[in-house]
């Protein structure tokens, strides 16, 4: 129960050039509880969407269909700064000889996954990473005069407090965490709303 609470508002994406492979992943975050998991098949697609939407979790095959490989894309993203540190990487690979599966190790993702896997070692990873992402969380954000407390659900401005609804509390909270940033429609939508929201 602990699990599906927490991943339940937790964003994921799929990178895996095998369309019967993203299915199955997506199958396997949706019965944990992740309902906001994007399927894609190639780089340059993940790219865009780090870009465009937050995201909690990365699931990446080794190998992609655009002749790139995880590490190229983990060290974008890393490098270019598209996701955060707390953004949990896990590339997952079907080599099993020695020598490769410490390449993949050296990638220096957050971990990594052999195929095939059980679905209760992905459960175990994707919740321990996450846990580890949620041990970063502050319990109050602020900017300016404005101050968001996390666990009370309470917003004070200039000493004043001010009462939200739960979606306003939402919004605000998305805002205030990336105050330095420009956010499209869709990432507001996805992260207030839902994926799937009109």
């Amino acid at each position: 129960r602990e699990a599906l609470l927490m991943l339940k508002h937790k964003a994921g994406i799929i990178i895996d050039p095998n369309a019967a492979s993203r299915s199955a992943l997506r199958a396997m975050l949706g019965a944990i509880g992740m309902t906001q998991v994007v399927q894609v098949a190639g780089s340059v697609d993940a790219l865009r969407r780090v870009r465009e939407h937050a995201t909690d979790i990365i699931l990446c095959d080794y190998m992609l269909e655009d002749g790139r490989d995880g590490q190229q894309l983990l060290e974008e993203m890393r490098s270019k700064s598209l996701i955060p540190l707390s953004t949990a990487f896990i590339v997952i690979t079907r080599e099993r000889r020695y020598q490769a599966v410490i390449s993949v190790a050296e990638l220096a993702p957050d971990d990594y996954l052999l195929k095939p896997f059980a679905f209760s070692e992905l459960l175990a990873r994707v919740r321990t990473l996450l846990r580890r992402g949620r041990t970063k969380e502050p319990e109050t954000l602020r900017v300016a005069d404005v101050e968001l407390d996390l666990m009370r659900r309470r917003v004070v401005r200039g000493g004043r407090r001010i009462d939200l609804t739960a979606k306003e509390f939402a919004l605000l909270e998305l805002l205030l965490r990336r105050h330095d940033e420009v956010l499209p429609r869709s990432l507001i939508a996805s992260q207030v709303w839902d994926m799937n929201f009109d």
